[in-house]
Order: C-alpha cells, then structure tokens, then sequence
C-alpha cells in the first residue's frame, strides 16, 4: 500500500468510504475545500488504485488537530488505519509539531483501542459533541517532544 496526498480525483473512492463510515458523512463540497485549505493536510492509502482508506490532519503552528480517518470496510483490522495514523505524525513532527488532538465517540472502541496503541490520551470531553446523535466526544492528546 501506498501512503500519499489525497488528490481530487481520490474524491468518489473517499466518499464511498465516507458513506459508510460515518453516521453524517461530510459533503464533497467540503473535501474540496479542504484540499485547498493551506493548513489542512489529507492523504490515502492507495491499493493498486483503489482507495482503501484516509486521513487529515489540521496543522496550525506547533498543533496538528486530526480531523478524520476512514477505512474502508474490507480493509478493516489489517492496520491501515495505523498507517495512515503514522504518516499523520511523521508529516507532524517533520513540520514541528509539539502536540496532536483528535474528538473521538465513546462508541467507536476500535478508534479508541487504536489511538491508545499510538499513545494517545483522553484528556476531556466535549459534551453532546455530534450533532447527529447527541453522543459525546472523548478529547484526546498526544505529545510529540
């Protein structure tokens, strides 16, 4: 598998795995921003030019916030989801990152079990943070130097 920046022509693959990862999958419309944002940074993970799963992370001075990573279902438990984790912290330390968050619901324990092999941990909860369930997010922190 193959770690690289998410380009638009990823976009219908990424959307696919979008729909059936998230209770309220984010627009195409907002990808597209995203990929233009200077501070937003997406990669895949690309199977022999299929999309197999992706990330993106936020980087503003010496923060990076992860703001979604998706696998898609067939992929599931064969470590992509690390991987991609992975290369989000190399990119972040490459950049001078001191310190990583990400919001996660109590409910996705595989996420959970992952980010907690990775060191990262909660640090606070953000009530009612989905809109779409109402379920809270887990803050959660990891440090980098």
């Amino acid at each position: 598998m193959e770690i690289r920046k998410m380009e638009p022509e990823d976009l219908d693959q990424v959307m696919s795995i979008e729909e059936v990862s998230f209770p309220t999958p984010w627009s195409r419309e907002s990808y597209e921003g995203e990929m233009q944002n200077r501070l937003a940074h997406y990669i895949v993970g690309d199977h022999e030019g299929q999309v197999v799963g992706y990330a993106g992370i936020w980087l503003i001075i010496d923060e990076g916030h992860i703001t979604n990573v998706a696998v898609h279902p067939d992929w599931r438990g064969q470590g992509v989801g690390e991987i991609l984790l992975n290369a989000l912290i190399a990119l972040a330390m490459i950049r001078g990152v001191r310190r990583m968050t990400l919001e996660v619901r109590p409910s996705n324990l595989p996420a959970l079990r992952l980010y907690r092999k990775l060191n990262f941990l909660p640090i606070g909860l953000r009530r009612q943070y989905y809109s779409d369930t109402g379920e809270d997010a887990i803050v959660m922190e990891k440090l980098l130097f």
